[in-house]
């Protein structure tokens, strides 16, 4: 495929995975859960008298969603197409699959960002609290490159569904295991000393810093390299997703295991 028509394929298909997620509430019911669990933090928290911890509790919630959604799309979206019978056309167009699936998650984690506005409300209305965004400039540009490191790293566990439906397993466990890594439950000042460099190697605790920044709760001062890490690791994510699906591809090409449920 010529490389002038990438950004066609990739608008295209962002926008009719916005159409089809629109259109498949069950698709968005990971939401449900961030309003949830915005009450479980904001409560703790307030229960211990640290309010300091608000932007923290609300924005928890938010890159949770995020990150779950991206894995539920990088396995539903294979998954609906083998169930459908139209994974094996899909494969067979001159499409880079890879780019399709990427633009496909992106688009899912684009509406999650719903999960801001249900944390702010459930804050403000609950526990009449409010969160200000201090820099809007930077927590918007954060939000928009964590969303694209995220749809690049699902990337890869896209390509191990096509490869065996049995990957949901390694779905379910990349959850709370990154939460927990990336200093979104807990700030990683709080955790051992030892998981500190393990924590670095996961884009979330970046971007979680870029977006406490933005709501004036961090310093702003180690934005730049923030940003680098998070750029850097989701296109180490997105090479990867892609490698992963070409080898991936070769292999149920060869032994004819592309339609296996």
């Amino acid at each position: 495929m010529r490389s002038a028509g990438r950004p066609t394929l990739i608008a295209r298909m962002f926008g009719f995975q916005l159409l089809l997620t629109l259109r498949t509430p069950t698709t968005v019911q990971v939401l449900v859960s961030a309003p949830l669990y915005t009450v479980m933090f904001l409560s703790v928290t307030g229960h211990a008298g640290r309010h300091d911890l608000t932007a923290f509790a609300v924005l928890a919630p938010v890159l949770m969603s995020l990150w779950s959604m991206s894995l539920f799309a990088a396995g539903e979206l294979v998954t609906g197409e083998r169930d459908r019978g139209t994974l094996e056309g899909m494969l067979a167009t001159p499409s880079a699959y890879h780019l399709v699936v990427v633009a496909r998650i992106l688009a899912v984690v684009t509406l999650s960002t719903v999960s801001f506005a249900e944390s702010w409300l459930v804050a403000r209305v609950a526990f009449g609290l409010t969160v200000g965004i201090a820099r809007p400039a930077l927590f918007a540009a954060a939000v928009l490159v964590s969303g694209i490191a995220m749809a690049g790293t699902a990337s890869v566990l896209a390509a191990l569904f096509v490869l065996a439906p049995s990957a949901r397993i390694l779905q379910n466990s990349l959850s709370f295991p990154f939460y927990l890594l990336s200093g979104v439950l807990v700030p990683l000042d709080r955790l051992p000393h030892w998981l500190h460099p393990i924590a670095r190697l996961v884009f979330l605790s970046w971007s979680a810093d870029l977006l406490r920044s933005g709501l004036g709760v961090s310093p702003s001062s180690g934005t730049a390299p923030a940003f680098a890490a998070v750029a850097v690791l989701g296109t180490v994510g997105f090479a990867v997703g892609g490698v992963l699906f070409r080898v991936v591809l070769h292999r149920v090409r060869h032994e004819g295991t592309l339609a296996r449920t």
